[in-house]
């Protein structure tokens, strides 16, 4: 817990003073005001997290989290929990969704086996396996309380070895046959709200399937009872290695007053579990676009994030953040290289 409970209280606030003199210049740019928009909130945010005005994205960094889950065991994925494994493959390949988009904007992957039930001896993935995959959640706890440190943990090393190799925008992504399932159960157990809100079609079931996913969200919930005020009660009894690993991801981030971007709905789950471990780790994170995935929506709501795009995209894998490294890299350039009406003598 030591390198959790640092990263916890190393967490700080927006530097609210470079935020007004951010918005003083955007009000001063050749345009009308808040005429461009959501690149006008980022770059503001931005100086916020930063302390500078002026910021340049110098180094990017997509971290995926591959993780099996038990609760396939239920019937509520109409993949096998091997494609887990070949999709994690394939992103270390570069032929996967994410490699592809993350290569066109110039990113890193960064790929991590965090219980993938296989082990993968390639080239390009990190092994911080804690185990091969989660319990079933239907049955019992996904992991041990300290699993959820250790996965927690990982993921904040990780996020912090990318920083120091000079990475100042991250991203989040996963892997795993299952996510949506423990993702719709964390948000679940977090806010009480109806599984029939939170649960969607994940990678493609049918209405039965669909319908047999959203009693196992409850039956999940309901025989665990996690604590919705601990998140890693909630974490360790209805979640996955990859969910608690990005929870690290997003506080490590925040710690360090690096940007990170949210994909969709499973980074999403841990972006909430991160906030409701600090809640100052919401000012560190930006919306990459609205997934369609019913409880994304949700998620953003209760983070007060306003996603960039609208894609009608539901792959995952921080595919959304490949996209939204643009826009942020677009804000920056706005900042940086516009004019102002003092310039043309006005």
């Amino acid at each position: 817990m030591d390198k959790l409970n640092k990263t916890i209280e190393s967490i700080g606030s927006l530097h609210e003073d470079v935020m007004d003199k951010a918005q003083e210049r955007l009000n001063n740019l050749l345009k009308p005001p808040g005429s461009l928009g959501k690149l006008e909130s980022i770059a503001k945010q931005l100086s916020g997290i930063t302390g500078e005005i002026f910021n340049r994205v110098h180094k990017k960094a997509i971290i995926a989290m591959c993780a099996d889950n038990g609760v396939v065991e239920e019937n509520i994925s109409s993949f096998p929990k091997d494609v887990s494994y070949l999709v994690a493959q394939t992103m270390a390949t570069g032929i996967s969704g994410v490699a592809v988009l993350a290569r066109h904007a110039g990113s890193e992957l960064v790929v991590v086996d965090m219980g993938l039930d296989k082990d993968i001896a390639i080239a390009g993935i990190i092994n911080k396996k804690i185990r091969y995959g989660t319990s079933n959640i239907a049955k019992g706890p996904a992991m041990t309380a300290d699993e959820a440190v250790q996965a927690i943990e990982t993921g904040i090393e990780i996020t912090e070895k990318a920083i120091d190799s000079g990475v100042n925008l991250l991203g989040t992504g996963e892997v795993g046959i299952g996510n949506t399932t423990t993702s719709s159960a964390v948000l679940h157990a977090f806010t009480g709200e109806n599984p029939d809100k939170l649960t969607g079609r994940g990678a493609g079931l049918d209405d039965e399937g669909l319908e047999r996913k959203k009693e196992i969200v409850k039956t999940a919930v309901k025989i665990n009872k996690p604590d919705p005020d601990n998140a890693i009660d909630v974490l360790s009894k209805v979640g996955g290695f990859d969910i608690a690993g990005l929870t690290g991801c997003f506080l490590a981030a925040a710690a360090r007053r690096v940007p990170i971007v949210i994909d969709g709905f499973i980074s999403g789950a841990a972006a909430v579990a991160a906030v409701k471990i600090n809640p100052k780790a919401k000012f560190f994170m930006m919306g990459s676009h609205v997934s369609e995935e019913p409880g994304a929506k949700i998620i953003m709501k209760i983070l007060g994030i306003e996603p960039m795009l609208k894609m009608n995209m539901r792959l995952g894998e921080g595919t959304g953040c490949a996209l939204a490294f643009n826009i942020v890299e677009a804000a920056t350039e706005m900042m940086n290289r516009m004019g102002t009406f003092a310039d043309i003598g006005m």
